[in-house]
């Protein structure tokens, strides 16, 4: 078994052991009314996307995500969310390193030591969701549920599904794909993207990501026989009636979308698989990105 698949595995007992940890974790993270950035990079800034929403839509206070590359972190927030598996990507290090000198930062992390942990105020280190695959999925997942509890919202769909997502039979119509686009709607848009990365990183598959909304405005276009299209979130049946029209296989949500991730996850491996790559280790990747001074 691959560390990626073993890993995947593990997500039920991460998953419970971090809603356990929730009052121990409960102070470093935002108190409700804080105006909160939240910075990342890949998936982990697909997470903060996710989170950013959630908080908002709970009338936590606002909440923006940026690329660590992109914060605006002039602006007067509260607090700095710093989301970083390894805690070393150079450009989630030049963020916290901007940030104002009143701001609080927070960085939630694998590596209590790394430089994003020294640099923050209070950290929270996860690092039984570590991963020995370059490929994220225990960690982004179990820091994601902790966020959603923080932020008062139910994580029993999430906990009661994640056994199933392990289990079920995979799709062969998706296991055929040329090519999958992942739909999501609010939370689940950043869950989707994370969808799209994961399956482009293990297995260098042609995949898209949209909001269930904006996927008519042109990017239907691409839906075609022998291509899949699988939402994280229900559709309206217009668009579902629309998507099959094309010809393209129609997956919709069946689990809480944290769970719909992990067999996206599953999927990603299996086609790796086939594809003869090694789904702990893609070409090109690497576990952090650490620029030279002129990158």
């Amino acid at each position: 078994m691959s560390h990626t698949s073993h890993e995947i595995a593990s997500q039920p007992a991460c998953w419970e052991r971090v809603i356990n940890e929730l009052p121990t974790h409960a102070p470093a993270l935002p108190a409700p009314g804080e105006r909160v950035a939240v910075i990342g990079c890949g998936t982990s800034l697909f997470m903060a996307q996710a989170y950013a929403h959630l908080r908002e839509a709970a009338g936590l206070g606002p909440t923006d995500a940026y690329p660590a590359s992109e914060a605006k972190l002039h602006r007067a927030y509260d607090r700095v969310l710093a989301l970083t598996r390894s805690g070393t990507t150079t450009e989630v290090l030049a963020a916290l390193d901007r940030a104002p000198a009143g701001t609080r930062i927070t960085t939630v992390t694998a590596v209590a030591d790394s430089p994003a942990a020294v640099a923050a105020h209070e950290v929270i280190c996860l690092d039984y969701a570590d991963e020995q695959s370059v490929v994220q999925t225990r960690f982004p997942t179990t820091q994601l549920l902790l966020l959603r509890a923080h932020s008062g919202l139910d994580t029993a769909p999430a906990l009661a599904d994640v056994a199933t997502a392990l289990t079920t039979e995979l799709d062969p119509e998706l296991l055929r794909a040329q090519q999958i686009t992942f739909l999501g709607e609010g939370w689940s848009t950043g869950v989707a993207a994370e969808a799209a990365l994961k399956v482009r990183e293990a297995a260098a598959w042609w995949t898209e990501s949209y909001s269930v909304m904006e996927y008519r405005h042109g990017p239907i276009a691409v839906a075609a026989p022998g291509r899949a299209v699988w939402s994280l979130s229900p559709l309206p049946q217009a668009l579902a009636d629309g998507i099959l029209a094309t010809g393209a296989h129609l997956r919709e949500p069946r689990l809480d979308p944290l769970a719909e991730l992990v067999v996206v996850q599953r999927l990603a491996v299996e086609l790796a698989t086939a594809a003869g790559r090694d789904p702990d280790r893609p070409a090109h990747l690497t576990r952090s990105v650490i620029l030279d001074q002129e990158g």
